[in-house]
């Protein structure tokens, strides 16, 4: 029973992980009605902004403040993002959903090609935002890295759903979501609105990448994570901010209980196979997720 326990905390902690990554195909889908199935490798340049303005400064001789050098990644990020949005998404608004697909799958293959000729392939450290270690509680251990992470995509979760449906920006990306011509009628700026949910979704995919690479390393590979999150955000609900983390928590668990009780008959395939089970199951029977808007536009 102690075990199960163990592996439920621990499914919980990286699921609410899964969440995080989950909010930022969110907030681009509410507004643009785009599945941006690259936002593993906008994660990835997220962190690699952050290894160049810590450690990658350091080596060239310059001493920056941890504080400065995320800073200056969130100053990166929202340039990132804008550059996107204009350049790639925005040219192809009100076209075909297939179009939209082909130009996210494109846009992943340069993402990852331009990272690997800018950074190249290596490995490298990521800064250690968070404490490592874990909290012994009884027979528990909780991880405290993945503790604040999960603490931090709650009040995230928390903050970005006041935001959406309190502040008057947040009530203009939920009419653009709603519909763009009726957004364009009520005189709300679509593609601003769209610029605004980009630059959120690429800061949220950086933050992810934060709780997740805190003291550990970054690599090409930590793409992988936008794949894992994606099963999460179609079961959540595409424009529910508040399903993303509930269904992180059934994601993350599910993995872990497969993890623990099944990978050592299957060699290692069910925990990795159950998220991508589970995102074809809800295109089958429930598309809208969750939480989601019961009409939905599937990419």
């Amino acid at each position: 029973m102690i075990k199960l326990l163990q592996v439920l905390i621990d499914g919980t902690l990286v699921g609410l992980v899964y969440g995080l990554v989950a909010i930022s195909f969110v907030v681009i889908y509410r507004a643009s009605k785009i599945v941006n199935l690259s936002q593993g490798e906008v994660l990835v340049f997220g962190a690699l902004f952050l290894w160049t303005f810590t450690f990658g400064v350091k080596a060239l001789g310059y001493d920056m403040p941890l504080w400065l050098g995320l800073l200056v990644t969130m100053v990166a990020c929202v340039g990132f993002g804008l550059l996107l949005e204009r350049f790639v998404f925005r040219p192809l608004i009100g076209q075909p959903a297939f179009a939209i697909f082909m130009a996210s799958i494109a846009l992943l293959v340069m993402l990852r090609g331009t990272a690997q000729l800018v950074w190249t392939a290596e490995t490298r450290p990521f800064p250690a935002f968070l404490p490592g270690g874990a909290l012994q509680l009884g027979p528990f251990m909780v991880s405290t890295k993945l503790l604040i992470g999960a603490l931090f995509t709650i009040a995230l979760t928390a903050g970005l759903h006041l935001f959406f449906t309190r502040s008057r920006r947040g009530l203009r990306l939920a009419a653009v979501a709603e519909d763009h011509n009726t957004a364009l009628s009520l005189g709300v700026s679509v593609r601003g609105a769209i610029a605004v949910a980009w630059i959120l979704g690429t800061v949220v995919a950086t933050f992810g990448a934060i709780v997740f690479l805190s003291g550990r390393i970054v690599s090409l590979e930590v793409a992988s994570i936008g794949f894992k999150a994606l099963p999460v955000a179609l079961l959540g609900g595409l424009e529910s901010i508040r399903g993303a983390p509930l269904a992180g928590i059934l994601i993350g668990v599910g993995e872990a209980v497969a993890m623990a009780y099944l990978d050592p008959v299957t060699n290692g395939v069910a925990s990795n196979v159950l998220p991508f089970a589970v995102m074809i199951g809800v295109l089958l029977l429930r598309p809208q997720g969750l939480f989601g808007w019961k009409k939905i536009e599937r990419l």
